[in-house]
Formats: C-alpha cells, structure tokens, sequence
C-alpha cells in the first residue's frame, strides 16, 4: 500500500527435467526460478483454491546446480499463464501472486505469456535475513533474472502498490529489458531532492504515518503477525471503494498509535473479495508473517542513495498509469481528483500514454473492477510495437 493460449504449460518454462544455466547474472544479481511443488502439495487446502482457480503452480524446470549464487538471492515462485510476448505482474503489499487472479487468464486467452511472482520475501518465493537485500536494485534485479530464466529479452512489466515503484524503476533503468510499463495505484515520481523519512517527519510530525511506523524492525511484525486474518480483512476493506463516504477511516491519530488504530474490520467481506479469497492470503501469511514486505518499506532511504545517479532519468519507454478515483494514493485523503503527482506524472515520461482512472474504485484496482482494468490493460498492450522488433 502506499501515497496466448490456455493450453499452454502452466509454467512456460521448457522441457522436463531441468534447464541449463537458468541463474543469470545480471548487473544488478542473479535471481533463479524455482519450483516448490512439494510444499505446494502439502497445503492440499491452498492448491485446491488455485486448481479450481486454473492458476496452476506446478512443474517448473530448473537449473538443479547453484554453486556460486549469492546466499540471500531468493528463488522467485512464479504462476505463468499462455504463451506469445511477455507480460511481468508485480504486485504489492500485503499482497501474492494471486492479486492478479483476474488478469492471468484474461491476458493469456488475448494471446501473451503472463508471469505473476511471488517477490521476494512474498509467499513461496525466498526471504532473505537482511533488510538490505530488499532494495530497489535487488527487486528490479530479481526481474531481470527471471525474464533470463525464462528465455525471455523483453516485457512489458505491469506493477501494482510497491509493485508499481519496482515497474517504473524497471523501465527507468532497464528500458532496454521492459519495452513498455503500466503502473497501477501509485503513479511515477522522481527522486526526491530529500530523504523520503526526513519529508514524512516534516510531513506528518506528531500524527501517524504507516510508513514511518514499519520502520523499525520488529515493532509492525509483532502487531502484524500476531492476528494476520483480522489484519488482512481490515486492510483490503479499508482501503478499497467498498467503504461508505461516511465510515471512511480517521487518518488523523497519533504517532504513538499502532496501525490497526486506523484499519475498519468490516462485518461482512465487499463483493470483489470471497472468503476463499481471503483464506489463501491468510494462509500464506501465517505462513511467512509480514517481515518480507515490512522490509521493502525499510528501505525507502537506501533507495534514494542507491538512485542518485538516475534522478534525471525518465520513464523512455510507452507508459499507461490505471487508479481508483476512490484511492487516497491517487486523489488524496479527499477522494476528490487526481493528486498534483497523478497530473504532473505525464511530463515525466516520453510516451504516456494515458491514465485509466476508475470511478467509485479504491487501492485494489484489479481485485476491485478486473473488467476494466483489464480492458485498459488490453488496450495499451495492443498498441504496442511488435517485440520482435524491440532493440
């Protein structure tokens, strides 16, 4: 949170029994696709969800020898769906793979290969130790590998939340890799002329802010983790265009107060989330607890330091930004218009191609109006260039 055909492999990887030299070193890291099949099974509860769901997560070939790779590089576990030219699906906090449910089939059946990861630290892809192996660097890198391992020299990377901010930054300094971007939720912004916390504490000073909150480590995890059911149903509410005008959350509390001070637990689920929906997050945070995704937002200073060299760098490659009007990262706590950085955002890329803003739509999108976010999502992939031409 933040301000092809259906036929096809369920992996789209290659052949049985292995393939050579899938951990590819980029300049940034090797990432390495890997198959959890065993621990998928024993959650007989889960794999019966994404069968009947069709979003099978079985079967991959991978490279068996990993003598070199870095200790902290995880192995992505990735859903992939068709066949034809790739689409990446990043998603964001608290989020999975699944988030794009919607979109998997949709996009296959219009002819593309989609790959949905679980991001590192997320579901049944690895959780590194230390909070510095979840830079920006390290989470565009992880993309860059497993489009290698996949065979694959370009994308079309489509990022939602925190996945947006890694698919903008993907495009900004891999152009090169991902020849077209779409950003949902959060919109592109430059590089700050100040450290992210120093401008929130400015911001907000003695009042709340979720990120300054998950900042040190360990104090989100033991409010987080100690009731992930109730957290989570709070959460895709709260921030969805479910809730009424006049049940909308109390934004202004203190510092000192915990994040579920902020949440509404509903009574009942909205329509666009089942219980079932419900459960397989449920069920992979209980598994994990929320430490991984805690620790992408621990580095939103080192990420600054880290881009320095790329602050006047621009989004070169055709963009498309898809929001709720009913989401205070895109409008601001009124819920009124398109925030300042929602208007602005076009004079930062060389080829916007438009933003898809949602009516009566909060932060969960492409949970919340799969239909069209998926025809906005159709639309721009079909006026693309044909990527066997890309440079």
């Amino acid at each position: 949170m933040l301000p092809a055909g259906p036929g096809a492999s369920g992996w789209g990887v290659g052949r049985t029994g292995g393939l050579e030299a899938l951990a590819q070193r980029t300049q940034i890291g090797p990432a390495v696709v890997t198959a959890q099949a065993q621990e998928l099974q024993k959650d007989q509860r889960r794999q019966k969800r994404v069968s009947r769901r069709r979003m099978p997560v079985m079967g991959c070939d991978v490279e068996e020898t990993t003598e070199g790779v870095q200790r902290e590089t995880p192995k992505l576990q990735p859903v992939i769906e068709g066949s034809g030219p790739l689409v990446v699906m990043v998603h964001g906090f608290p989020e999975s793979w699944y988030s794009w449910r919607h979109q998997l089939g949709a996009l296959a059946r219009a002819g593309y290969r989609v790959v949905a990861p679980d991001q590192r630290g997320y579901g049944r892809t690895e959780a590194p130790e230390s909070i510095d192996s979840y830079s920006i660097l390290h989470l565009v890198g992880d993309l860059v590998g497993l489009c290698d391992a996949l065979g694959e020299r370009h994308a079309v990377v489509v990022g939602h939340d925190w996945g947006s901010m890694v698919a903008w930054t993907a495009a900004q300094l891999r152009p090169d890799r991902f020849r077209a971007v779409v950003g949902m939720s959060v919109p592109f912004l430059p590089r700050l002329p100040v450290r992210p916390t120093d401008m929130m504490k400015a911001m907000f000073g003695d009042r709340f802010f979720y990120i300054l909150y998950f900042q040190e480590p360990g104090k989100a995890e033991a409010e987080l983790d100690g009731d992930a059911r109730t957290f989570l149903r709070a959460m895709l509410y709260t921030a969805s265009g479910s809730v009424p005008d006049d049940h909308y959350r109390n934004l202004d509390i203190p510092k000192t107060a915990g994040f579920m001070d902020q949440m509404i637990v509903p009574d009942a689920l909205p329509a666009w989330l089942s219980e079932e929906d419900l459960d397989v997050y449920v069920g992979e945070f209980e598994r994990t607890g929320f430490r991984g995704g805690l620790n992408w937002y621990r580095n939103f200073d080192r990420n600054w330091e880290l881009t320095a060299a790329f602050a006047d760098r621009r989004i070169t490659v055709p963009a498309l930004f898809v929001g709720g009007l009913r989401d205070a990262v895109v409008t601001g706590p009124e819920l009124a218009e398109p925030s300042p950085t929602v208007q602005v955002m076009p004079s930062f890329c060389d080829d916007f191609r438009g933003s898809a803003l949602l009516e009566g739509v909060g932060h969960w999108n492409q949970q919340e109006a799969p239909e069209e976010t998926n025809a906005a999502l159709l639309d721009f992939l079909s006026g693309l260039d044909d990527p066997s031409q890309a440079e």
